[in-house]
């Protein structure tokens, strides 16, 4: 198993409605997830992702809707019948069992032969760099060797599909980014569909092929991380992956060159725009630059209310009349950062505005 590609299938949602009684927690969601594609579901607490991921695995049921897993119509089918594997949040190990036992529990419900059980555990246990301790018991092992025991259970069973339900949420920073990174290279061996549900907008972006946004049971959009946040659809995307200053205003034409005007009489250049009316522009804070007040550089003029050092950045929160705006600054050795109180302007980037 540690070099063999699972037979994996595409998974897709048809206009899925869930609720728990009065309360509609998934609202006509609709999804395609290619086969062998690392997927992820995120959004913020109590926006449905976690809900939407137990659907798939059969442990809640829809009032409307229908799932496919590859060709198969499964939502009214049991967990146990649609060859699924889910890592659950806490793992869910037995405490009284060895690795070993843990591992193989499902094998054996399945009452393989023993040899086929030898084999496929010794090969999970090796594919996650745990062979030498299938004697153990859980609590024996760290976060991240539990966390690995997890996925080999699921694995061993050669599912179909692989759904990760936070499963990075009880480790350490510096360990948390580790498994993303084995995460994903387990993935890619395996060929494995895994849809991964988290609310850290870090984990999604460096492991998935694609995102789903959730808020409110409704995907608000779909796509790479690269397209979510250089062209996000709407508000709620923009400010959930990474920062962004959002102004809100007019865009109107004068002469040949559109201008933003914010409520609080801000007055923006923009190129390359040929929307007129009640307008949000969003910018993002690595985009608008310090420079001296009053200057012709200045598109904006204010005052530096906060700093934050943030080791290879210097965070500025910039009072601009009644706006703050956030300005990323790479910070560099005997470089002099602007001080608390400092009057400064800001040059803008308009090539990288996004208009709402």
């Amino acid at each position: 198993m540690s070099l063999k590609k699972l037979q994996s299938v595409g998974i897709e949602l048809k206009n899925i409605d869930l609720s728990y009684g009065d309360t509609q927690v998934i609202k006509n969601v609709s999804l395609k997830i290619n086969k062998g594609e690392f997927f992820a579901f995120l959004g913020p607490s109590g926006c449905g992702k976690s809900t939407l991921l137990r659907l798939i695995a059969g442990f809640e049921q829809c009032q409307n809707g229908e799932v496919f897993l590859g060709d198969e119509e499964v939502s009214r089918l049991p967990p146990w019948k649609r060859n699924v594997g889910m890592v659950f949040q806490n793992y869910a190990l037995w405490p009284h069992m060895t690795i070993w036992k843990n591992v193989s529990f499902g094998l054996e419900e399945r009452k393989l032969p023993h040899n086929e059980i030898n084999q496929r555990v010794n090969d999970a246990l090796e594919l996650v760099g745990l062979q030498d301790y299938a004697q153990r018991r859980p609590n024996q092992l760290s976060g991240g060797q539990q966390q690995r025991v997890a996925l080999a259970r699921t694995i061993v069973i050669e599912p179909r599909v692989l759904l990760l339900d936070e499963p990075l949420s009880n480790l350490d920073a510096k360990l948390r980014v580790h498994m993303r990174q084995e995460l994903l290279e387990l993935q890619r061996k395996l060929g494995l569909t895994t849809i991964f549900v988290t609310h850290d907008q870090e984990e999604a972006n460096t492991t998935s092929d694609r995102i789903a946004v959730l808020q409110d049971g409704i995907v608000q959009q779909v796509g790479s991380p690269m397209d979510l946040y250089d062209k996000p659809e709407n508000l709620f995307v923009a400010q959930f992956l990474g920062s962004a200053n959002v102004l809100k205003g007019k865009i109107k034409t004068e002469g040949n060159d559109a201008i933003f005007e914010g409520e609080q009489g801000l007055k923006v250049s923009l190129s390359n725009c040929d929307a007129e009316g009640s307008k949000s522009i969003i910018f993002r804070p690595q985009n608008i630059f310090l420079c001296e007040q009053g200057s012709g550089e200045a598109d904006l003029n204010g005052i530096v209310k906060k700093r934050e050092f943030l080791g290879n950045l210097v965070r500025y929160e910039i009072q601009v009349d009644q706006q703050q705006i956030l300005v990323d600054e790479i910070y560099g050795l005997g470089k002099e950062p602007a001080e608390e109180g400092m009057q400064v302007g800001l040059s803008m980037d308009s090539d990288h505005v996004i208009i709402m």
